[in-house]
Protein backbone atom coordinates (compact mmCIF):
# COMPACT_ATOMS: atom_id res chain seq x y z
CA UNK A 1 0.00 0.00 0.00
CA UNK A 2 1.42 2.94 -1.05
CA UNK A 3 1.89 6.10 1.90
CA UNK A 4 1.97 8.95 -0.71
CA UNK A 5 1.11 10.42 -4.02
CA UNK A 6 2.90 13.57 -5.57
CA UNK A 7 1.40 15.26 -8.11
CA UNK A 8 2.56 17.21 -10.98
CA UNK A 9 0.12 20.57 -10.97
CA UNK A 10 -0.47 22.09 -14.83
CA UNK A 11 -1.51 19.03 -17.11
CA UNK A 12 -1.99 16.49 -14.22
CA UNK A 13 -4.13 18.01 -11.66
CA UNK A 14 -5.46 21.38 -13.59
CA UNK A 15 -5.88 22.26 -17.31
CA UNK A 16 -4.34 25.35 -17.60
CA UNK A 17 -2.78 25.31 -21.18
CA UNK A 18 -4.94 27.88 -22.05
CA UNK A 19 -4.49 30.13 -19.06
CA UNK A 20 -0.24 29.63 -19.86
CA UNK A 21 -0.69 30.28 -23.73
CA UNK A 22 -2.95 33.72 -22.63
CA UNK A 23 -0.43 35.13 -20.26
CA UNK A 24 2.62 34.05 -22.76
CA UNK A 25 1.32 35.75 -25.75
CA UNK A 26 0.45 38.43 -23.19
CA UNK A 27 3.80 38.68 -22.56
CA UNK A 28 5.03 38.57 -26.07
CA UNK A 29 2.88 41.00 -27.54
CA UNK A 30 4.17 43.56 -24.79
CA UNK A 31 7.19 43.34 -26.75
CA UNK A 32 6.10 43.39 -29.95
CA UNK A 33 6.19 39.80 -30.91
CA UNK A 34 2.91 37.91 -32.52
CA UNK A 35 1.65 34.95 -30.65
CA UNK A 36 2.31 31.37 -30.42
CA UNK A 37 -0.78 28.47 -30.81
CA UNK A 38 -2.10 27.29 -27.87
CA UNK A 39 -1.17 23.89 -28.86
CA UNK A 40 2.52 24.47 -29.26
CA UNK A 41 2.64 25.44 -25.33
CA UNK A 42 2.12 22.19 -24.90
CA UNK A 43 5.54 21.09 -25.65
CA UNK A 44 7.14 24.30 -24.48
CA UNK A 45 5.58 24.30 -20.68
CA UNK A 46 7.08 21.36 -18.43
CA UNK A 47 10.65 22.51 -16.98
CA UNK A 48 9.18 25.71 -15.37
CA UNK A 49 8.39 29.24 -16.04
CA UNK A 50 12.34 29.78 -16.51
CA UNK A 51 12.85 27.58 -19.56
CA UNK A 52 9.37 28.46 -20.89
CA UNK A 53 9.93 31.51 -21.19
CA UNK A 54 13.26 31.27 -23.17
CA UNK A 55 11.83 28.90 -25.69
CA UNK A 56 8.70 31.26 -26.37
CA UNK A 57 11.94 33.26 -27.35
CA UNK A 58 13.51 31.16 -29.08
CA UNK A 59 10.55 30.43 -31.25
CA UNK A 60 10.56 34.25 -32.29
CA UNK A 61 14.46 33.61 -32.57
CA UNK A 62 14.95 36.29 -30.36
CA UNK A 63 16.24 34.88 -27.19
CA UNK A 64 18.16 37.71 -25.57
CA UNK A 65 18.88 38.91 -22.00
CA UNK A 66 17.13 41.70 -22.29
CA UNK A 67 14.20 40.70 -24.15
CA UNK A 68 13.89 37.29 -21.04
CA UNK A 69 14.08 40.16 -18.25
CA UNK A 70 10.99 42.11 -20.54
CA UNK A 71 8.66 39.22 -21.12
CA UNK A 72 9.50 37.52 -17.90
CA UNK A 73 8.69 40.40 -16.03
CA UNK A 74 5.21 40.86 -18.32
CA UNK A 75 4.51 37.06 -17.90
CA UNK A 76 4.85 36.90 -13.85
CA UNK A 77 2.76 40.62 -13.33
CA UNK A 78 0.08 38.77 -15.00
CA UNK A 79 -0.15 35.21 -13.94
CA UNK A 80 0.04 36.75 -10.58
CA UNK A 81 -3.34 39.23 -10.80
CA UNK A 82 -5.09 36.43 -12.12
CA UNK A 83 -3.92 33.38 -11.48
CA UNK A 84 -7.12 31.09 -12.11
CA UNK A 85 -7.77 32.72 -15.81
CA UNK A 86 -9.56 29.67 -17.72
CA UNK A 87 -7.74 27.04 -14.90
CA UNK A 88 -9.91 24.46 -13.16
CA UNK A 89 -9.51 20.58 -12.17
CA UNK A 90 -9.60 17.90 -14.75
CA UNK A 91 -12.37 15.52 -14.45
CA UNK A 92 -12.44 13.14 -12.01
CA UNK A 93 -9.52 14.82 -9.84
CA UNK A 94 -11.63 16.20 -7.07
CA UNK A 95 -13.13 12.32 -6.23
CA UNK A 96 -10.13 11.07 -6.73
CA UNK A 97 -8.24 13.20 -4.12
CA UNK A 98 -11.05 12.70 -1.77
CA UNK A 99 -10.97 8.56 -2.01
CA UNK A 100 -6.68 8.92 -1.49
CA UNK A 101 -7.68 11.19 1.91
CA UNK A 102 -10.65 8.66 2.64
CA UNK A 103 -8.31 5.76 2.83
CA UNK A 104 -5.48 7.43 4.27
CA UNK A 105 -3.46 8.25 1.74
CA UNK A 106 -0.94 11.50 2.12
CA UNK A 107 -1.00 14.27 -1.14
CA UNK A 108 1.34 16.51 -2.12
CA UNK A 109 1.81 18.79 -5.06
CA UNK A 110 5.20 19.59 -6.54
CA UNK A 111 5.27 21.37 -9.68
CA UNK A 112 8.13 23.63 -11.33
CA UNK A 113 5.91 26.99 -11.27
CA UNK A 114 6.75 29.63 -8.84
CA UNK A 115 5.65 28.97 -5.61
CA UNK A 116 3.20 31.74 -5.24
CA UNK A 117 1.45 31.02 -8.00
CA UNK A 118 1.02 26.99 -6.91
CA UNK A 119 -0.38 27.55 -3.56
CA UNK A 120 -3.01 30.30 -4.98
CA UNK A 121 -4.30 27.86 -7.67
CA UNK A 122 -3.98 24.83 -5.45
CA UNK A 123 -5.63 27.11 -2.30
CA UNK A 124 -8.53 28.23 -4.28
CA UNK A 125 -9.07 24.80 -6.91
CA UNK A 126 -8.48 22.44 -3.65
CA UNK A 127 -8.66 24.32 -0.94
CA UNK A 128 -6.56 22.53 2.24
CA UNK A 129 -6.99 18.80 1.28
CA UNK A 130 -3.12 18.50 0.21
CA UNK A 131 -0.72 17.61 3.03
CA UNK A 132 1.99 19.55 1.21
CA UNK A 133 2.58 22.23 -1.82
CA UNK A 134 6.19 23.10 -3.34
CA UNK A 135 6.55 25.21 -5.83
CA UNK A 136 10.08 27.10 -7.09
CA UNK A 137 11.45 29.02 -4.74
CA UNK A 138 14.28 30.95 -5.07
CA UNK A 139 17.64 28.52 -5.18
CA UNK A 140 14.99 25.65 -5.24
CA UNK A 141 15.74 22.89 -8.11
CA UNK A 142 13.15 22.19 -11.08
CA UNK A 143 12.42 19.14 -11.69
CA UNK A 144 13.69 16.66 -13.07
CA UNK A 145 15.85 17.41 -10.05
CA UNK A 146 14.34 15.18 -6.92
CA UNK A 147 15.17 17.98 -4.26
CA UNK A 148 12.17 18.64 -4.29
CA UNK A 149 10.22 15.86 -4.34
CA UNK A 150 12.34 14.39 -2.06
CA UNK A 151 11.59 17.29 0.56
CA UNK A 152 7.91 16.77 0.59
CA UNK A 153 8.29 12.47 1.08
CA UNK A 154 10.78 13.14 3.92
CA UNK A 155 7.97 15.89 5.39
CA UNK A 156 5.45 12.87 5.34
CA UNK A 157 7.72 10.51 7.17
CA UNK A 158 8.16 8.24 4.16
CA UNK A 159 10.87 5.95 2.27
CA UNK A 160 10.73 6.07 -2.15
CA UNK A 161 9.54 2.67 -2.02
CA UNK A 162 5.77 4.64 0.04
CA UNK A 163 5.59 6.93 -2.53
CA UNK A 164 4.01 7.34 -6.44
CA UNK A 165 5.41 10.09 -8.34
CA UNK A 166 2.17 11.04 -11.21
CA UNK A 167 2.52 13.45 -13.98
CA UNK A 168 1.87 14.23 -17.76
CA UNK A 169 5.64 14.84 -19.02
CA UNK A 170 9.00 13.39 -19.62
CA UNK A 171 10.47 15.81 -16.62
CA UNK A 172 8.02 14.11 -14.35
CA UNK A 173 8.45 10.50 -15.19
CA UNK A 174 12.49 11.99 -15.16
CA UNK A 175 12.28 13.71 -11.80
CA UNK A 176 10.65 10.42 -10.29
CA UNK A 177 13.03 7.93 -11.32
CA UNK A 178 15.54 10.66 -10.37
CA UNK A 179 14.35 10.20 -6.36
CA UNK A 180 13.89 6.62 -6.66
CA UNK A 181 10.26 6.66 -6.45
CA UNK A 182 7.45 4.73 -8.94
CA UNK A 183 6.08 7.04 -11.72
CA UNK A 184 2.55 7.25 -13.19
CA UNK A 185 2.21 8.81 -16.40
CA UNK A 186 -1.32 10.53 -17.03
CA UNK A 187 -2.70 10.91 -20.85
CA UNK A 188 -5.51 13.41 -20.25
CA UNK A 189 -2.71 15.95 -19.58
CA UNK A 190 -0.39 18.04 -22.14
CA UNK A 191 2.00 14.97 -23.73
CA UNK A 192 1.68 11.52 -25.59
CA UNK A 193 1.79 7.98 -24.82
CA UNK A 194 4.90 7.72 -26.94
CA UNK A 195 6.92 10.43 -25.00
CA UNK A 196 5.63 8.79 -21.48
CA UNK A 197 7.04 5.63 -22.48
CA UNK A 198 9.81 6.58 -23.94
CA UNK A 199 10.58 8.50 -20.79
CA UNK A 200 10.51 4.75 -18.80
CA UNK A 201 6.84 5.61 -17.30
CA UNK A 202 6.04 2.57 -14.52
CA UNK A 203 2.82 3.45 -15.23
CA UNK A 204 1.05 4.99 -17.83
CA UNK A 205 -2.87 5.74 -17.22
CA UNK A 206 -6.05 7.09 -18.92
CA UNK A 207 -8.33 7.76 -15.77
CA UNK A 208 -7.90 9.41 -12.65
CA UNK A 209 -9.39 6.59 -10.49
CA UNK A 210 -6.54 4.34 -12.08
CA UNK A 211 -4.68 5.93 -9.21
CA UNK A 212 -6.54 3.95 -6.48
CA UNK A 213 -5.92 0.47 -8.17
CA UNK A 214 -2.22 1.33 -8.36
CA UNK A 215 -1.37 2.74 -5.08
CA UNK A 216 -1.97 -0.96 -3.61
CA UNK A 217 -0.32 -2.66 -6.00
CA UNK A 218 3.18 -3.94 -6.06
CA UNK A 219 6.62 -2.19 -8.33
CA UNK A 220 6.22 -5.66 -9.83
CA UNK A 221 2.89 -5.44 -11.52
CA UNK A 222 4.31 -2.55 -13.27
CA UNK A 223 2.67 -1.56 -16.65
Amino acid sequence: MKKLCIFDLDGTLTNTITAIAHFGNTALASAGFAPIETEEYKRLVGDGRTVLIHRMLEHHNADTPEMFDKVCAEYDRCYEADPMYKTGPYDGILELLSELKERGVKIAVCSNKPHNVVCDVVKIVFGDIFDAVKGISDGDKTKPEPDNALDIMRGMGCECSDCLFIGDTNVDIRTAKNAGMESVGVLWGFRDKAELSEAGADHIIDYPEQILDLISEQRENKK
